[in-house]
């Protein structure tokens, strides 16, 4: 198959939907429309339902498949659909074939959640479920600093759908050794740490990343974006010094506040409630208003 239209895709700004809660605790689905259709009239072209910002691990398997069916609904003809598959092999081969049956183009393959994984064995984890859907793109989300680049050449080598990756390790010179051990040119390279991580990941080869930010501010992430693509470092620098209090608020303390201080910041545009799922947790009181005040000064 001919990947290179999703190849293309994918080197942009990848968007992490959150998933919006109603007040009895079950997915606000108009909500969840209507910050799906923010996104995509703010200029977004593809989004990853079922990401970490969409709260993932505190869904159920039903409400992942609601997830997936509203984006599809709603992105369909105007975004690719890069779905979140995880947990164990037979529930990610599942979901990914429940992915392709409603129209998206992708899959981002979680980090396998287990304490023990050999590289080996992250490579017949991937494996299964690349060749359970030959006609979709796979991407693995990396966030395992000792996985050697060869490893992942080695798993596009029998599974030719393996076509980009979404790298979280906090380490751009890490980054920019894998990318060039498992081939710079063989895979579109998605920076998986967001906005503030983007400039030094860009400049190691990355031409794509992650964002949770995006759901607030659009144009923010996109002037980051085209910023990166022409090169001109001192103008990405400036978002990024524009955001970086935000995102440090994200990721204080292990990212413990990464999803919560995205929806506080929807709230305090109107734009859903902040509910969170355990374990995460609303954030108090007393910083609200901070996140608000970053939010105002802002273009939307």
């Amino acid at each position: 198959m001919d990947f290179s239209p999703l190849k293309a895709a994918l080197a942009d700004v990848v968007a992490i939907p959150v998933t919006p809660f109603a007040e009895d605790g079950t997915i606000d689905v108009p909500a969840h429309r209507a910050l799906l259709r923010r996104l995509l009239d703010g200029g977004v072209r593809i989004v990853t339902p079922n990401g970490n910002t969409g709260e993932f691990y505190a869904l159920t398997p039903d409400e992942r498949r609601t997830v997936t069916e509203l984006t599809a609904e709603v992105a369909g003809g105007r975004a690719t659909v890069l779905v979140g598959v995880g947990h164990d092999v037979p529930t990610a081969v599942a979901t990914a074939r429940h992915a392709r049956d409603i129209g998206a183009e992708a899959v981002m393959v979680h980090q396998p959640v287990h304490p023990y994984v050999s590289q080996d064995g992250w490579i017949d984890y991937h494996r299964a479920i690349a060749e359970a859907v030959p006609e979709l793109g796979v991407v693995p989300y990396i966030r395992n600093p000792l996985l050697a680049g060869e490893r992942l050449a080695e798993l596009a080598d029998s599974c030719p759908n393996v076509i980009g990756v979404k790298y979280a390790v906090p380490d751009a010179a890490r980054f920019g050794a894998f990318a060039r051990d498992a081939g710079l040119e063989r895979f579109v390279w998605v920076a998986g740490l967001a906005e503030l991580y983007a400039p030094s990941y860009f400049a190691t080869g990355a031409t794509g990343f992650t964002s949770g930010l995006v759901n607030v501010a659009p144009g923010v992430s996109l002037a980051m974006l085209e910023a990166l693509r022409a090169g001109d470092y001192l103008a990405a620098m400036k978002v990024w010094e524009q955001i970086r209090r935000f995102e440090d608020l994200r990721a204080d303390r292990q990212s413990a506040n990464n999803v919560t201080v995205v929806k506080e910041a929807l709230a305090s545009l109107g734009l859903c409630r902040r509910d969170v799922r355990a374990p995460s947790r609303e954030l108090p009181e007393e910083q609200r208003a901070e996140v608000a005040s970053l939010v105002a000064g802002w273009s939307m």
